[in-house]
């Protein structure tokens, strides 16, 4: 079994991340960890905040340790809410606050044909012994609906239908979800650098 930590406290993550990762893969986060502080993210990209966070905490922790930082990114609102996904609404916003405030900005965008495309994006970073090993990417495209629907996963899936698909995120089983997200992606490419480093030793 390899173990790994992931850099974050948030428990839906690790869990979606174990769920990606079946039992060939011990999951930790770092809720066990109180005393490693919370690393800002300072970057300007998914890839620079997931560094941060892989990098800050593997420094601290004997083990492999991943980060990730992902993100919904909306045609119609130039890209945002990016890197700024998980607080849109300020600091103290709610999942709820942050759809909110995405609908919101999109009822005020018309004619451009394409402004409710969207994609979620996500950038793992790979790191140990304070060393970054490597970084991976997933991404999956989609669209932004007007009316929230369905209760599974978290932040944006209940506003965000990918292509193929007539369900958002939010609605979706989540062993398929676990197949298509862009969490999923990225994962699935760490998963097999750490098998190719298990097994050379």
């Amino acid at each position: 079994m390899i173990e790994l930590v992931v850099a974050t406290r948030n428990r839906h993550k690790t869990r979606e991340i174990q769920d990606i990762l079946g039992p060939e893969f011990l999951v930790r986060d770092l809720g066990a960890h109180p005393d490693i502080p919370e690393i800002l993210e300072s970057g300007t990209s998914f890839e620079e905040n997931a560094k941060l966070k892989a990098l800050g905490a593997s420094r601290r922790l004997p083990v492999l340790v991943i980060a990730d930082d992902s993100g919904l990114e909306i045609a119609g609102l130039g890209g945002a809410p990016g890197i700024y996904s998980a607080r849109y609404a300020g600091a103290n916003a709610t999942e709820q606050d942050n759809i909110d405030k995405v609908l919101r900005e999109l009822a005020c965008v018309r004619g451009l044909g394409d402004e409710r495309h969207a994609r979620f994006r996500c950038v793992v970073a790979l790191a140990r012994n304070g060393d970054l090993l490597e970084t991976f990417e997933g991404t999956v495209e989609g669209k932004i609906i007007d009316t929230a629907r369905g209760h599974s996963g978290f932040g944006y899936d209940p506003i965000f239908v990918p292509h193929g698909f007539e369900q958002t995120f939010g609605q979706l089983p989540k062993e398929l979800k676990n197949t298509i997200s862009h969490r999923a992606k990225a994962i699935r490419a760490v998963a097999d650098k750490l098998r190719r480093l298990e097994f050379a030793g």
